[in-house]
């Protein structure tokens, strides 16, 4: 329990900052591509918006401008926007495109025209169910080589083909620590490592700890030495990708 003791003022000053969201996943999308045989493949993207439960939604902080999708092949992939997003399902991505499309052929950057049925936004079926707490990688692979149509007047058609592949990144602990009247840091702790913590302040039981790798845990509770009540662990709590996992109620003894 060394662990616990070394890091409860700590949490005790951190926790409000450190606190994840419990009504909110973590949604995170990046971009890839599969190689093309182009020089350059210039996508202009201005924004994403996702289909939920309450309909569609932008979301925030979305890197937006000009993409060459060659710099993201071979594994490589950047990130298009990190954000909070409420728990529950959603069906659809929408990716709103700009109109500085191009690509790069024997030297050349030639325009990409976009079909008028995708200038209102690009739809991309998802179908997942978000976890509060979790945090999910939604990753767009986008197929240069099969996206680009050549006319027949000689001109480059943008036809996007994009594969999207979601997947929880991370799991969680949530349980109740009584009695209600205590100060309690709540440490995750794998190995000799803490890797996640909560707080529960005086007047609440709920703890939530998220944010964690799939492995074992032991949950330590520290009420601090002043409280009149003991440091206690709980062992062998499995955690697994995009899982709350219960570790029930958790009664803090006296010393």
């Amino acid at each position: 329990m060394k662990n616990i003791k070394l890091l409860t003022f700590v949490v005790f000053l951190l926790a409000a900052a450190g606190c994840k969201d419990e009504e909110n996943a973590k949604l995170v999308i990046r971009l890839t591509d599969s190689p093309g045989d182009y020089e350059a493949v210039n996508i202009d993207i201005q924004g994403i918006e996702v289909h939920g439960e309450g309909g569609w939604t932008s979301l925030p902080n979305v890197n937006s401008g000009t993409y060459n999708l060659l710099d993201f092949t071979d594994g490589r992939e950047t990130v298009l926007t990190s954000t909070e997003y409420p728990a529950g399902r959603i069906s659809q991505i929408r990716l709103l495109l700009g109109p500085e499309n191009s690509v790069s052929i024997d030297g050349e950057d030639l325009p990409l025209e976009t079909p008028s049925a995708q200038q209102s936004g690009l739809k991309l079926l998802l179908n997942a169910e978000l976890s509060a707490g979790i945090t999910y990688a939604v990753l767009l692979d986008f197929d240069a080589a099969r996206s680009i149509v050549h006319t027949g007047s000689g001109k480059h058609m943008l036809k996007p083909v994009i594969k999207v592949i979601s997947e929880a990144q991370d799991g969680a602990i949530a349980g109740e620590v009584v009695p209600a009247e205590l100060n309690v840091a709540v440490f995750a702790i794998s190995g000799k490592d803490t890797l996640g913590t909560s707080y529960v302040p005086i007047g609440s039981t709920d703890f939530f700890v998220g944010g964690l790798p799939a492995g074992t845990y032991t949950l330590g509770f520290d009420p601090g030495e002043l409280s009149g009540y003991q440091q206690i662990s709980k062992e062998n709590i499995p955690v697994t990708l995009g899982t709350v996992t219960p570790a029930g109620t958790t009664e803090i003894p006296v010393k």
